[in-house]
């Protein structure tokens, strides 16, 4: 008889995971996390007493504290970021440096030049950053996403993005230049681009034109006040257009208008929200005059990316270097923004 060498499973590294704001959207990816068993929740801090309570009810395991050095000091292997986005870039980078891995909120910072310095921090202390890029994740764009890649759609040569939301943020500082970096393009339209440009394996943007405005009037470039307007339209290497379009406090007849229509020489396909519903998605393709469905609610999409890091963090993923196209997303931005001259 043959000796059988057998090797013993590998064994996974639950990760230690801490929270750093425990607002709405915090306490959202917390929970996802937690309801996934991917991680242990150890420690939470946020300065609002109200939200720290309410955080603690759902992680109860965990240990309340006050600052980002505080959860630190408790040595997380992770941490996940759900401040203003003022804070976003020196908070990961203050995280990083200690060797903690990074899941943020978007964006993950004002400028380009913030998230170069983020994305270079995780690459030096060769730690996974993810941000929360969510509708990556939403089964309708997978599924779109793999039809282009497999190039059924032909050559893409048209891409309409729209994201309007009939409300405003109720935070004051997203009203605030400096600590928001933007407005509705900021907030909303970097969901867009990034879906655009991921979903097309991020192709050189050769120009980017824009108009913003602010309560119906234009808002000159450098922008030195948020919009609640925007349109922007990106020309990509090969000669496709990306035509993106988002707002605050539009009047649409509906809570919000978002979607991501992609259409090539061999059909095409729309992603988009179903009776002005945040949170459902149909997503379809299109033949001609025919169009076949690829995705329909009920699509449970929206803590996914928090917990796909949480997993690969548990796998042992260092820093990919797909994070570097974060910066990609955020060249867009500045260029929108008038932030920085046209390549």
């Amino acid at each position: 008889m043959t000796d059988v060498l057998i090797r013993p499973p590998a064994i996974v590294r639950r990760p230690r995971l801490a929270v750093l704001g425990t607002g709405w959207i915090g306490t959202h990816r917390m929970q996802a996390v937690i309801n996934s068993d991917a991680a242990d929740i150890v420690a939470i801090a946020d300065p609002s007493q109200d939200a720290m309570a309410a955080a603690l009810t759902l992680a109860t395991k965990a240990e309340p504290v006050t600052t980002l050095d505080e959860l630190l000091e408790l040595e997380p292997d992770g941490i996940l970021i759900a401040t203003p986005t003022a804070m976003h870039a020196d908070q990961a980078i203050r995280a990083l440096e200690r060797g903690v891995a990074v899941f943020c909120q978007k964006p993950l910072g004002r400028t380009a030049a913030e998230v170069e310095a983020v994305v270079a921090a995780a690459r030096a202390a060769d730690c996974l950053l993810a941000v929360d890029l969510s509708y990556r994740f939403t089964e309708g764009i997978q599924r779109i996403s793999e039809l282009i890649r497999r190039g059924e759609l032909g050559r893409i040569f048209a891409v309409d993005l729209v994201f309007h939301n009939a409300y405003g943020p109720d935070k004051p500082w997203f009203y605030d230049i400096a600590r928001s970096g933007g407005g509705c393009v900021m907030d909303l339209g970097v969901h867009l681009v990034d879906l655009a440009l991921w979903a097309l394996d991020f192709p050189i943007v050769t120009g980017v034109s824009a108009s913003l405005m602010a309560s119906g009037e234009p808002v000159a470039p450098p922008a030195d006040r948020v919009e609640d307007y925007g349109v922007a339209t990106l020309r990509l290497e090969g000669g496709a257009i990306v035509q993106l379009a988002s707002s605050w406090r539009l009047s649409a007849g509906r809570d919000a208008v978002i979607s991501a229509a992609f259409y090539g020489t061999n059909g095409g396909a729309r992603f988009r929200n179903v009776n002005g519903s945040f949170y459902d998605f149909r997503a379809e393709r299109f033949r001609g005059t025919a169009r076949e469905t690829l995705a329909m609610p009920p699509d449970g999409w929206f803590g996914r990316a928090a917990v796909e890091w949480a997993r690969r963090l548990a796998d042992g993923a260092l820093f990919d270097p797909a994070a570097e196209r974060l910066v990609d997303v955020a060249r867009v931005l500045d260029r929108i923004y008038g932030r920085s001259p046209p390549h």
